[in-house]
């Protein structure tokens, strides 16, 4: 039900020119994502003052807000598509019921991560492998408060999939605006400490993102109001919900979750690899993997708009619109993937520079990111047609491919960083399997997209 009484801020994806309309989604979804890619680099750039014992803790803490994000993946995306297919087949009451689970479940499950996070994060960060007394304390204390409070940005998460499927994307774009402001003031302020602020190093930057992130926690909560849709204007957070739904979104959200999960926990053992080299390339990985966001987050924005296109096209019939969308989207993330490489490879170094301030680790760094540059095309082809496999529905099929492809990476990345590669063979494992997973992808949507025609053709459906 549209608000009269305000301006209308959500996209109809059901109706209207394809690339138009993906576009207009998609844009602050992908600048949304530079915004979040905004929070790393800048926690970065000021952890790297401090040295890359600091750059090194926070890269191996980080492993484990990863994992959260991992875990928040089933309200969020298994949320997203089932309200997306509800408001795409016209069900607004269903829609409702799906919101209000999604918001419910992501906070259950990340009071329980936050507590064991809290008890174990001691054995969590011996797990990484790290060798330096002074980096694994600073890990710990890291860990203690991005974990413990990870709570304000998986509701951000759960909330972004939330308007995106309502075809909101602008009210997530705003509220990461604001909270990135927030984090470029607090962070100096707390880590370096500035006037009346102590100096707190790397607890000053959990402190400043979980704040930042609680901020754009309360946007959230504040915009709600200005919807089109009253579902979201008037959510009832504590009205009880039918535990149908819960298993529906559960269903729905796990396979992508574990997808998630795996990827997490296979990140923490190529990490442990890597940390057998030296705590200092540990600091070249964290710093490699952040500038590399770049790349795939915008895949990652353009995927979740997608997976709502093509979610409420699917719910309302329309394998047109689902096709055209699919299409148009190869085409742009093509474009984009050959730009992202170029600006990995060839700013390599000067991008390094910024974050890392041992002019030894540079070149080493720049090695990383040229190896890494080969691949990203594929990365942003990959996850973009996750996107769509899920809007689809085909979340266990997503997981299958993901986990059976990236757990390659464990016994190759063993092999080749056994070899006269060294490290870079690690590296290397994460491009060749990148690589794979894009050709992978895009032949069984391909195959998917066929049977669905062919299935709409014979009902006298547009195709």
């Amino acid at each position: 039900m549209e608000n009269k009484n305000v301006k209308r801020r959500s996209t109809d994806l059901l109706s209207g020119p394809i690339l138009l309309n993906l576009s207009r989604l998609a844009i602050p979804i992908m600048a949304t994502g530079f915004v979040q890619t905004a929070y790393s680099l800048t926690d970065m750039a000021w952890i790297g003052l401090v040295g890359s014992r600091a750059t090194a803790a926070v890269g191996a803490a980080g492993m484990f807000t990863w994992l959260a994000s991992g875990l928040v993946t089933i309200p969020k995306m298994g949320g997203q598509i089932e309200l997306a297919q509800s408001i795409g087949a016209g069900n607004e009451e269903r829609a409702g019921s799906f919101l209000r689970a999604s918001l419910k479940l992501t906070v259950g499950l990340m009071l329980i991560f936050s507590l064991l996070a809290l008890i174990f994060t001691p054995q969590m960060i011996d797990f990484i492998g790290l060798n330096d007394a002074v980096t694994i304390g600073m890990a710990e204390s890291y860990n203690r408060i991005a974990c413990g409070l990870y709570v304000f940005q998986a509701l951000n998460l759960t909330f972004t999939g939330i308007y995106t499927a309502l075809g909101d994307s602008r009210t997530p774009f705003l509220a990461n605006c604001v909270g990135l402001l927030g984090n470029m003031v607090f962070d100096p302020l707390l880590i370096l400490g500035v006037g009346p602020f102590p100096e707190l190093g790397v607890e000053g930057a959990a402190i400043a993102t979980v704040g930042a992130q609680a901020v754009v926690t309360a946007i959230f909560i504040l915009k709600r109001k200005q919807s089109d849709y009253a579902i979201l204007r008037r959510i009832g957070i504590f009205e009880r919900v039918n535990r149908k739904y819960y298993i529906r979104i559960t269903r729905m959200g796990l396979p992508a979750a574990l997808q998630d999960t795996f990827y997490s926990f296979v990140g923490m053992m190529l990490t442990r690899m890597v940390s057998s080299f030296g705590d200092d390339i540990v600091a070249v990985q964290k710093v490699g993997a952040n500038i590399e966001q770049i790349a795939w987050m915008t895949g990652q924005g353009f995927g979740a708009a997608v997976n709502a296109f093509i979610a409420q096209n699917y719910g309302a019939g329309r394998m047109d619109r689902v096709k055209g969308c699919y299409l148009a989207a190869v085409k742009l993330m093509i474009v984009w993937g050959i730009i992202a490489s170029g600006i990995l490879y060839f700013g390599s170094g000067p991008l390094y520079r910024i974050f890392l301030h041992e002019e030894e680790l540079i070149p080493l760094g720049a090695n990383y990111m040229q190896i890494i540059a080969y691949g990203e095309l594929f990365v942003c082809i990959e996850i973009m047609t996750n996107g769509a496999l899920s809007g689809l529905g085909h979340t266990g099929l997503c997981s299958l491919i993901c986990m059976s492809l990236t757990g390659i990476r464990i016994p190759l990345g063993y092999l080749l960083s056994g070899s006269s590669l060294g490290v870079d063979g690690i590296w290397w494992t994460y491009t060749v399997t990148s690589i794979a997973k894009g050709v992978v992808y895009t032949i069984v949507i391909l195959v998917v997209l066929k049977r669905l025609m062919k299935r709409y053709r014979a009902a006298g459906k547009p195709v």
